[in-house]
């Protein structure tokens, strides 16, 4: 089973096809895993859509209820899942590669951006999530039915529970990086929008705005916008792939 241990996590992942590098990040939020690329939330499946011509990473997040299992403390926050991401690039000696990740994932990336911009050699963020309020509400069902699942957690609390949730969406617009690191990424992206109250049409229209080299889709997820839009994201990574 392919899983790599770092400071007490050990963290699961998969490979499909074969070539340039795209770690992805599946939708779903604190329980993002390979599993749910292949349900209907997901309208574009990397794991299947891009493996005839990259060579597509993708993985469970600590805690998510798959295969990845990591201890919880109040410090928790975005620096946590970004150590994963580097430590299974790192693993699987990869120095640079495409990033593709659906909702909590486009967090994941501007981490990523923001820590390790080099690594990257381009970015699709389809329906990022955001906050357009500027106050921080309480925990959301959501968050609640991802705690419930912690059941062999002994060193989670409510304390714990409450400062994770504060370290995650306290900071607003895309949790993990403010407006002024969007504004100075150079990395190659491409926003998908979202459109619902979790993966706000404002937040990616405004990210795709400041990122200086964003292209946007506003309609993606049916029909022939679906179609067109996967059509469109493999020329983009194709365009932006590192030339041997």
């Amino acid at each position: 089973m392919p899983t790599i241990e770092r400071n007490g996590a050990a963290i699961y992942y998969e490979e499909f096809g074969q070539g340039f590098p795209i770690l992805t990040f599946a939708p779903a939020g604190l329980q993002s895993t390979i599993a749910v690329w292949s349900q209907p939330s997901a309208p574009i499946n990397p794991t299947t859509e891009f493996a005839s011509s990259f060579r597509v990473i993708a993985m469970d997040q600590r805690n998510a209820g798959g295969k990845s299992r990591a201890p919880i403390s109040a410090q928790d926050g975005w620096h946590s899942y970004l150590g994963d991401h580097l430590a299974v690039l790192d693993h699987l000696k990869i120095e640079r590669c495409h990033l593709y990740g659906q909702c909590i994932g486009g967090s994941f990336i501007m981490s990523m951006l923001k820590a390790a911009p080099r690594r990257v050699a381009s970015a699709v963020l389809a329906q990022p999530i955001g906050r357009v309020a500027p106050a921080l509400p309480p925990r959301p069902p959501r968050f609640e039915g991802w705690a419930k699942t912690l059941t062999d957690h002994p060193e989670v609390n409510e304390a714990v529970l409450d400062s994770f949730y504060k370290n995650l969406y306290a900071p607003g617009f895309v949790y993990s990086a403010d407006r002024a690191v969007a504004g100075a990424c150079t990395t190659p992206c491409l926003v998908m929008a979202g459109n619902d109250e979790a993966h706000p049409y404002p937040i990616s229209e405004e990210l795709a705005k400041i990122l200086p080299t964003a292209e946007f889709i506003q309609e993606w997820k049916t029909g022939a916008a679906l179609d067109s839009a996967r059509v469109r994201v493999k020329e983009f990574l194709t365009k932006h792939t590192p030339r041997a």
